[in-house]
């Protein structure tokens, strides 16, 4: 970042490259102009006179604003019809904006669809940092796999919406609809690495059962709470339910954290 006080912006409204860039693109909050932002502009600009496409977007539009558009609207059309509603114009519709647009920024739809499968990613562990910098860096293991767990279920509209995005990759990926089975495991397999270290911890401080296998016990804990995620999609269980079998199913394997009630109502499937 350079100072403004020792930055000549006056010759960004010089013409360059046969086009003027107004100071109103540039952000000069807090006294400061990015250079690199500059930079990224300028060749972006290049990029798009050289290929002919200038007319096809505006010259100072933030890429990855963009592509978050046109993904969130990828999401919104699978929720709504399947991933075989998914087209170039069903996409730029729901977006609100051109399909050639669209086209720019994702030449194929296996673009598209493999960039809204990570954006759903990223967002999901986003909001799983979020949820365990509450917990702070004094959580137990088991308030950490808990929180991976229930982050899982469709418990309001935000996760359902991704757990309905990443069961129909998972089925396009089991009907060769254009997407390989391999390009859908990395999310599980992150997981499944993350739960296994946080049960490491458990055998190294704890006295737990001798059969405990922290990697084979992950890859169970998770296989359970996906299934259990893709139940409730058609209300096989209530949230209540859900919940409590996420905490039985730790019981099962990291011991019980208090003595049982034995007078608890019976929560029911719907």
């Amino acid at each position: 970042m350079l100072s403004y006080a020792c930055f000549d912006a006056s010759f960004l409204n010089r013409p360059i490259f046969g086009m003027s860039l107004p100071l109103a693109a540039f952000n000069f909050d807090g006294m400061t102009v990015s250079l690199m932002r500059y930079v990224r502009i300028i060749n972006e600009s290049k990029s798009s006179i050289r290929k002919g496409k200038d007319s096809l977007m505006p010259r100072l539009v933030d890429h990855e604003v963009r592509q978050r558009e046109i993904t969130d609207a990828v999401r919104r059309v699978i929720v709504d019809g399947g991933l075989a509603a998914v087209t170039f114009q069903s996409v730029a519709a729901e977006a609100g904006i051109s399909v050639r647009l669209v086209q720019y920024y994702f030449g194929t739809k296996r673009e598209f669809l493999l960039a809204t499968h990570q954006a759903v990613r990223q967002d999901a562990g986003a909001r799983l940092m979020q949820e365990l910098s509450v917990l702070g860096a004094e959580a137990t293991p088991r308030e950490v796999i808990s929180a991976f767990l229930v982050g899982m279920l469709p418990l309001d509209r935000q996760r359902r919406e991704e757990a309905i995005v990443l069961g129909a990759f998972h089925a396009a990926a089991l009907t060769g609809q254009g997407i390989a089975a391999e390009e859908t495991l990395t999310a599980p397999r992150e997981l499944t690495a993350l739960i296994s270290g946080q049960l490491q911890r458990v055998t190294n401080r704890d006295a737990v059962a001798p059969s405990m296998d922290p990697d084979l016990d992950a890859e169970l804990i998770l296989a359970a709470v996906a299934g259990l995620a893709q139940g409730m999609l058609p209300g096989y269980a209530t949230a209540e339910l859900a919940a409590q079998l996420v905490e039985r199913l730790l019981d099962r394997i990291l011991g019980p954290t208090r003595p049982q009630a034995t007078n608890e109502p019976e929560v029911g499937r719907r």
